[in-house]
């Protein structure tokens, strides 16, 4: 299995258990696997998380001291219908089983579990998971825009815009991470490959390249966040 997201970067566990030393042990398990991972302890922290860290699937314990995992996932799901979700739980009670699939998780595994069945189950899961999303579509769209990955298509509101290679793949790399503030440093490393040292300015120069094929004439869609880079927000 790829553990890379479409723009390189590694897929995205977050780990949510309030046992604090099993929820290091899944971390490290899972990092030492290739995955970047990030821990809450809370059903409210675990919330938080899945908005800020974006991950590509969750490892979430149901008995969490503020809500239970059924709420948490409830939450997520309502921003993240596709989110893959593997619960945890201390009891294996067909009917806590029945309810953590019914509410949505994907699978259950009871502890003590191995870490090798859990990075099993979740490896089986994000596979799943990206097959669906490859076989619907690869067309991104955000907003009014459209890029198809396939043809390299570019449309705006309908109207085909023109780019070279590399606005291509600076456009691509803004439009998998919308409303997501991308430094200087991640976009040459994910566009470019290489760290260009002092030489951010190319960011500058091409995110000026697209704003004119982009958004003249039109309501911006890529901001400049001082101090920290660039967002592309749809309109309205």
């Amino acid at each position: 299995m790829d553990l890379t997201r479409p723009d390189g970067s590694p897929l995205r566990v977050l780990v949510v258990d309030d046992e604090v030393n099993i929820a290091e042990l899944i971390s490290m398990a899972l990092r030492y696997e290739g995955f970047g991972v990030e821990m809450a302890h809370t059903g409210s922290k675990a919330v938080q998380a899945a908005r800020d860290f974006q991950p590509d699937a969750v490892v979430l314990d149901i008995q969490l001291p503020d809500f239970d995992g059924l709420e948490v996932l409830r939450r997520m799901r309502g921003t993240d219908p596709d989110l893959p979700v593997v619960f945890l739980t201390a009891r294996d009670a067909v009917e806590d089983r029945i309810a953590g699939l019914t509410a949505g998780g994907d699978d259950y595994v009871t502890k003590p579990f191995s870490l090798e069945e859990l990075v099993a189950r979740l490896r089986g899961l994000m596979r799943r998971a990206g097959a669906q999303q490859a076989a619907s579509s690869s067309v991104l769209t955000v907003g009014d825009l459209t890029l198809d990955e396939d043809s390299h298509e570019v449309f705006r509101d309908g109207q085909e815009i023109n780019l070279t290679a590399t606005e291509f793949e600076l456009l691509r790399f803004l439009m998998r991470n919308p409303r997501r503030v991308l430094s200087k440093a991640q976009i040459l490393d994910r566009v470019w490959n290489y760290d260009f040292g002092g030489q951010a300015n190319v960011v500058e120069l091409y995110i000026s390249y697209l704003r004119k094929k982009i958004d003249v004439g039109r309501e911006p869609m890529i901001h400049t966040m001082r101090g920290a880079g660039y967002v592309l927000k749809p309109t309205g």
